[in-house]
């Protein structure tokens, strides 16, 4: 690669691969400083004399024969006169005459005459008020100057300088310098696989090109925040061995207008230079969302009709691929998303299981492990969770190791961190009240026991009542034995009254309601409205869909599509369904009260218990309860002879 292909931008890279911004030059700001210095001459020569009028010295004279003048000002080479019919208005519509000075002795003569008539004179001290005013004109004019001077550095530094403000911005980044290859990239193979055709595309075009295959103009990496899109783009760019512009959707704006359409220009023509390469928009929903239905409604269209033009522009067949990621999909302009503009969509979704393992092993290969660790396990107990969640759990667990004054990371440790990432840290300082550390011990155990005596249900591993820095005064957790994709209506009903199940056992044992229910009521609503609105479970509505998920990579918030009748409808149709299940769960926790009670005496006492702790008791409770019902039963009589 020569030295014009290393280096497109004439301006030279900076430390971080930008484009350094030419810096402010002087001598175009001394020019414009003389031409505002002169302007503020004239303006306050205007100024000054915009309040006087003149006179000639024989109109002067004429005015003074004529008793006519009420003041006398003598003022330099002026003679500057008020007229008694000026005097008599107001002050702010007086008009003062003005008239030039003849000679020494007529000066004298004429003070004489104004003495004479009574006149009042009055004679502007000789000083160097001149002189003052132009030293504070020119002091005025450089401080001005060095404002201009300093505000063109600072947008300089932010915009490329006055005259690059056009510029692009983006970060290039040539060969392996990113220090990150698809070896680093773990849980997403399909995505890795799209990728990894492009490349190879960009460094064999004649192995797809013999057959008349043509490079794919544009791929957009789609997916929740955390899944390594942005990971997957510097992959790319470790990988490619080309060029590879990096630009963020918002480095296109600018408080000017035109400015985020020219820089769109300008990233294309640097590209075009060093082509093969590859330009990587991050968060591109900043700059390509759906257009008005004005015309022409805002520099954020003319930028988006800029960046469409320049796609449909360039021709693949010169090896320029642009990539661009978001988790706004929904969003984006139409005729930005179709194809021969980006002709794919590469779906970055939450890891699986194997995902999730493969991602641990990446992130654990530079930490010091004790041989009892099992990342299965762990990759098990935190399903849902992004590439981004495991980085920053391993890290938690390797500080807590340091911590607690280790060499290596063991199985705790990541247990640890993991509950760390979902609840925060335990607040030792927090003392609860009797009645209330028996009211969450029971809350607790309410959703475990629940849980444990249902079918269809995920394995609880632990019950704690420690409080945490979230909010929570204790939690019950849950690991799943296995990957599911698909959930049946009796295990959501499963998952319902084991929410539920905490203020039941408030309810059963104590007859009164408390605060610590709320999380719980929250996302047992939730649920039961998805099963009524999206996922057709309601006997009354059916197959009908009654709301849309909006925003599905970040809040997946749904909203109601239907009339207010039918929404008040489904209100009600939500409330008979928790009030069923909440009853069902009262009932399970009656039936088995004293298996209740058992559980959450211990739980005050240990304060912390397993899941395998929790199943001894019910296993226990359960063939006492067997072995009482094979036990025959005294014949009547015998009890009373004996």
């Amino acid at each position: 690669m020569n030295d014009q292909q290393r280096n497109p931008n004439p301006n030279g890279p900076n430390k971080n691969g930008g484009n350094t911004p030419p810096k402010p030059k002087i001598f175009p700001l001394i020019v414009t400083g003389l031409i505002i210095f002169l302007m503020m001459n004239l303006i306050a020569g205007w100024i000054s004399n915009s309040s006087l009028e003149k006179k000639t010295y024989s109109e002067f004279l004429d005015y003074l024969q004529a008793g006519q003048i009420a003041e006398v000002e003598f003022t330099g080479d002026r003679i500057i006169f008020l007229t008694k019919e000026e005097a008599a208005k107001d002050e702010r519509l007086q008009i003062n005459y003005y008239t030039g000075l003849i000679t020494n002795t007529d000066n004298t003569n004429l003070v004489r005459q104004l003495r004479q008539k009574g006149i009042s004179i009055n004679q502007k001290p000789q000083d160097n008020a001149a002189t003052v005013y132009i030293i504070y004109q020119i002091l005025s004019t450089v401080l001005l100057v060095g404002v201009m001077w300093f505000l063109m550095r600072k947008i300089g530094a932010m915009s490329g300088g006055m005259g690059g403000m056009g510029q692009s911005k983006a970060k290039v980044y040539m060969e392996k310098e990113t220090g990150i290859t698809f070896a680093d990239v773990a849980g997403q193979d399909e995505a890795k696989e799209s990728l990894e055709e492009i490349i190879d595309f960009l460094h064999n075009p004649q192995k797809y090109t013999s057959i008349g295959a043509k490079l794919p103009k544009g791929a957009l990496l789609v997916g929740s925040p955390g899944t390594g899109k942005t990971l997957l783009a510097k992959a790319v760019a470790g990988e490619a061995n080309v060029p590879f512009f990096f630009i963020s959707g918002s480095d296109f704006e600018e408080m000017f207008v035109g400015v985020g359409a020219s820089r769109v220009r300008d990233l294309f023509q640097q590209a075009a230079k060093v082509a093969p390469c590859i330009i990587f928009i991050d968060e591109i929903d900043a700059v390509g969302h759906t257009r008005d239905t004005k015309f022409g409604s805002g520099a954020n269209d003319q930028t988006l009709n800029q960046l469409l033009a320049e796609i449909d522009g360039f021709d693949s067949s010169k090896g320029v691929v642009c990539l661009a990621a978001t988790n706004r999909p929904e969003v984006l302009d139409k005729a930005l998303l179709r194809a021969g503009r980006f002709d794919r969509q590469i779906i970055v979704d939450r890891p699986n299981l194997q995902g999730r393992l493969d991602i641990l092993k990446v992130h654990t290969r530079k930490i010091r492990l004790t041989e009892d660790v099992d990342l299965r396990q762990l990759a098990q107990a935190t399903a849902g969770a992004v590439g981004a969640d495991l980085a920053n759990l391993v890290n938690e667990a390797a500080l807590r190791a340091v911590r607690k004054g280790r060499q290596a990371v063991n199985q705790e440790d990541l247990l640890a961190s993991f509950e760390v990432v979902i609840a925060g840290t335990e607040k030792k300082n927090t003392v609860l009240t009797d009645i209330e550390k028996r009211m969450v011990a029971y809350h607790e155990v309410g959703h475990a026991l629940v849980a444990a005596l249902e079918k269809h249900v995920t394995p609880v591993t632990k019950i704690t009542i420690v409080p945490h820095t979230s909010g929570a005064l204790g939690y019950t957790m849950y690991t799943p034995e296995e990957e599911r994709f698909l959930s049946t209506k009796d295990e959501l009903m499963v998952e319902l009254r084991t929410l539920v199940g905490g203020r039941a056992a408030e309810e059963v044992v104590f007859g009164t309601r408390s605060t610590g229910a709320a999380n719980d009521i929250a996302r047992a609503t939730d649920l039961a409205r998805k099963m009524i609105t999206i996922y057709g479970m309601s006997d009354r509505f059916g197959l009908m869909a009654l709301s849309t998920v909006q925003s599905k990579y970040l809040e997946n918030q749904a909203y109601m599509d239907c009339s207010q009748a039918t929404a008040a409808e489904v209100d009600r149709e939500i409330q008979e369904l928790l009030a069923r299940v909440y009853g069902e769960a009262k009932d399970i926790l009656l039936r088995n009260r004293s298996l209740l009670d058992e559980i959450a005496q211990y739980l005050l006492i240990k304060e912390t218990i397993t899941g395998a702790e929790l199943m001894a008791y019910i296993e226990a409770d359960q063939k006492a309860a067997q072995k009482t019902e094979e036990t025959p039963s005294a014949p009547a009589g015998e009890g009373d002879a004996q």
